[in-house]
């Protein structure tokens, strides 16, 4: 077996597991539900049971690299149910291998997928920086994460006495 190095990188066990899914009987998807949620299933969609047992899946494995993951996420959460407001000025960008991100631009779907190595992947190619394939999409500069809609611009714009 080749190690991995990747810090994010969804270990095989899970991957095994959010594949097999499918081939489980509704009987066997309950029972995993149970173990996992220790609740009875909310539902009898299956895919709705399939999705939700595979993100939990990931989260508790996840929890296992990076266990500070979860409690800034419940302090971000407090926060913005005591105050009503996001707290963006400690807003971390940083997102996971795989992402996919996607964006219609001139009735063209573009797609970036973000690489464990903290590259983009788009059209075959590595980008440093969303911004780079931004530029590449709409032959002008913008910033990437403004873009592809990860960050909110309309502050900054109305803060220099542009319009919103």
């Amino acid at each position: 077996m080749i190690p991995n190095n990747h810090h994010y990188a969804t270990p095989p066990t899970v991957i095994n597991q959010i594949t097999g899914l499918p081939g489980l009987s509704m009987p066997e998807l309950k029972a995993l539900w149970k173990q996992l949620f220790q609740s009875d299933t909310p539902t009898h969609n299956r895919q709705f049971l399939e999705r939700r047992i595979a993100y939990r899946l990931q989260e508790i494995e996840y929890r296992k690299v990076n266990p500070q993951l979860m409690d800034r996420n419940r302090r971000c959460i407090q926060a913005l149910m005591d105050t009503g407001k996001q707290n963006t000025r400690g807003r971390n960008l940083k997102l996971m291998p795989g992402t996919v991100l996607s964006r219609e631009f001139q009735d063209r779907v573009h797609r970036v997928v973000v690489a464990a190595d903290g590259t983009y992947e788009f059209e075959g190619r590595s980008y440093r920086s969303l911004s780079m394939i931004a530029r590449e999409i709409t032959g002008t500069r913008w910033s990437g994460p403004v873009f592809f809609g990860i960050k909110d611009n309309s502050k900054k714009t109305a803060a220099k006495g542009g319009r919103k």
